[in-house]
């Protein structure tokens, strides 16, 4: 499955809202959403703006429709550096507000969404993440979730970030990649790379990394990591070349993996090895573009690790987006293994 990008929206001022609105519904649409999601839909981004128009100085929504098939959803997340809330269980309920309005905002949300959350700290602002199923959808309990929040540069179409993953009965593979530069080449790059994955037979990091090699010489290449969970052994491989950062989070304990120097499609090390490790010591994985800056930390979220992963995504990306580049966060959920 190849993980789709987000739309950034900007909310600055109130005259980009019915611009964001109109793009965010033209998304829904194309993907065949029907009229009653649609309806929905358009009600909870109304209710998102006028939360950001009353609440905040101003705000970015990104909106992306992902999965597939039956499985498909479109994800609205909405970032904003406002006041942030001191009491979300009670800003929850119908005719509570802070500005002396009816208070109905968060309350519609949370009722016509499928699923929602959001994680705000005062001073620091809010993170809320609605999502709309196309059909009717009950939760698949996998051993494994993925999120990917990938965005690309701004003033670009097409991101040269990108996230795939496969799984079979034993295995489950992830790659993500940068592909060199940013724009349709870069683009172009990441295909040329999911293309080869998506065909590799091994299951050794290393191998998977020098069977993309030549395919990607084509291209311009790029730099990426791969994840193996081998359901057998329940070890969990990891190996990259180049600056993708890779952290394992556990609930005591987190861990660094190191790449190697290189660029895949133009030089890798002769020799390479993966880091190995036990998925059960290990909650989360988190792997980072360079578009999303080196020294991000995630114990500055008080709690955040017992949120959904998209908002601890969305939390990275509002902190340490550097917007000068593609843009991707990509969150391991090991919790079930």
């Amino acid at each position: 499955m190849v993980n789709e990008n987000y739309v950034s929206y900007p909310a600055t001022d109130r005259s980009y809202y019915a611009l964001l609105r109109k793009g965010i519904h033209k998304q829904a649409l194309t993907a065949g959403f029907d009229d009653k999601k649609l309806a929905h839909l358009d009600i909870i981004v109304a209710e998102i703006t006028t939360n950001i128009f009353k609440h905040t100085s101003g705000a970015e929504i990104l909106c992306g429709v992902m999965g597939q098939g039956k499985h498909q959803y479109i994800e609205i997340i909405s970032i904003d550096d406002g006041p942030g809330f001191t009491d979300l269980p009670n800003m929850l309920l119908d005719g509570v507000s802070s500005v002396n309005t009816l208070g109905h905002g968060l309350g519609s949300i949370k009722r016509l969404s499928d699923f929602f959350g959001i994680y705000s700290q005062k001073g620091w602002g809010t993170v809320l993440v609605a999502r709309l199923h196309k059909q009717e959808y009950k939760e698949d309990l996998h051993p494994i979730v993925v999120t990917s929040l990938v965005v690309a540069k701004p003033s670009e179409i097409e991101s040269g970030d990108g996230c795939m993953y496969k799984s079979s009965e034993r295995y489950f593979k992830l790659f993500l990649m940068d592909g060199l530069g940013h724009g349709p080449e870069a683009h172009q790059a990441v295909m040329e790379g999911f293309n080869a994955f998506k065909l590799c037979p091994y299951h050794d990091p290393a191998e998977i990394i020098r069977y993309m090699h030549n395919p990607l010489k084509r291209s311009r290449g790029g730099v990426g990591t791969v994840v193996v969970y081998d359901n057998a052994s329940r070890k969990i491989e990891i190996l990259g070349v180049g600056n993708i950062s890779t952290k394992l989070v556990g609930n005591v304990d987190s861990r660094n993996i190191m790449s190697y120097n290189g660029i895949i499609g133009h030089n890798i090390p002769n020799t390479m090895k993966s880091q190995e490790v036990n998925a059960r010591d290990f909650k989360f994985i988190i792997l980072c573009s360079d578009g999303i800056k080196s020294r991000w930390d995630i114990s500055k979220y008080p709690m955040i690790l017992r949120y959904d992963p998209t908002i601890i995504a969305a939390a990275i990306y509002k902190d340490f987006a550097r917007k000068t580049d593609d843009m991707s966060v990509v969150i391991i959920k090991t919790q079930n293994l």
